[in-house]
């Protein structure tokens, strides 16, 4: 792999996490040089060892004053005072590019690093990463929520290409919304497919993962392509004897999804009135069960239940 922009780069990185140890060997395999890597856990010391081997540890302050590039790939809520710290010790410099990863933050977070003359972009790879190199390869096609200055589009754009990715620009004041996108479709999906699993294991599934599999791969790839066209199921049809009799067992076999299974149920009920597919009148009797089974479970969350 060649890289596109025209200078090799000296890059580090603060934060060898999953995604930050991932990028920084997926831009060296481009051909640009990564300087040193700040990690203060076990997990992030063997991940520079892995994907980085001969790249030295550093503290945050030696990598920032060491690179051209200074990757930022640490937790959202760490991350502006890692960017305070770095800049009032004068580890970053005018000139320097300074990029972060987040989804959720643009570049308001990054106004210290700008005072003192960084040139600051929001770069954050919509994928989940094992932090291993299986994800090198997935990286190919990836796209990239990106926001910068103008005067830094060209660089990031190339950035981008040089890690496999596409670039996709989101306006400063929509950050956290994109966000808040992946975050839906991708983390909660995690969690309904966990709970319908649980649900198949209760009713005497052996493989409720082989049994979903080609059910739900097919549905992910109908809802991506045709969006609410391609809802199905009892709640789409009216049939509400059929969305009665799941949630009584549901309550007796299954409490721990009732919640939610509701609030889905409400929101595609919602979606199929909106399009025409329901008669407002039967998406009532719907409407009632639910609030009905809802008000009726007993179950507790499992972060309340582990407070008392």
């Amino acid at each position: 792999m060649t890289h596109t922009l025209s200078a090799r780069l000296r890059i580090g990185v603060v934060g060898a996490g999953r995604v930050g140890a991932v990028l920084a060997a997926r831009l060296r395999c481009a051909g640009h040089e990564i300087v040193a890597a700040a990690g203060e856990s076990d997990a992030s010391a063997r991940r520079i060892a892995d994907l980085l081997p001969g790249v030295p540890t550093e503290k945050p302050s030696v990598v920032a004053r060491a690179c051209d590039v200074l990757l930022l790939t640490v937790p959202d809520d760490m991350l502006a005072n890692v960017v305070s710290m770095l800049s009032a010790s004068g580890a970053i410099r005018e000139g320097q590019h300074v990029v972060h990863t987040s989804g959720r933050h643009g570049l308001d977070v990054l106004a210290p690093a700008q005072e003192v003359g960084a040139r600051v972009v929001a770069m954050h790879p919509a994928m989940t990463f094992t932090g291993t190199a299986l994800d090198l390869d997935r990286l190919d096609g990836c796209v990239f929520g990106l926001t910068a200055p103008d005067a830094e589009r060209v660089f990031v754009s190339d950035l981008v290409v040089d890690l496999g990715g596409r670039p996709m620009w989101v306006p400063e004041a929509s950050r956290t919304l994109y966000h808040a996108g992946l975050a839906h479709g991708a983390n909660h999906l995690v969690t309904l497919v966990t709970e319908s699993m649980e649900m198949l294991t209760a009713a005497g599934a052996d493989d409720p993962a082989g049994t979903l599999r080609p059910l739900l791969t097919a549905a992910l790839d109908n809802a991506l392509e045709h969006g609410d066209a391609a809802l199905t199921g009892p709640i789409v049809r009216g049939d509400v004897n059929t969305v009665a009799a799941h949630l009584e067992e549901i309550a007796a076999k299954a409490p721990q999804t009732m919640e939610s299974y509701v609030a889905l149920g409400r929101a595609t009920l919602g979606r199929a009135v909106t399009d025409g597919r329901l008669l407002p009148i039967r998406a009532l009797k719907i409407h009632q069960l639910l609030a009905e089974a809802l008000a009726e479970s007993t179950t507790t969350p499992a972060f309340q239940r582990d407070a008392r």
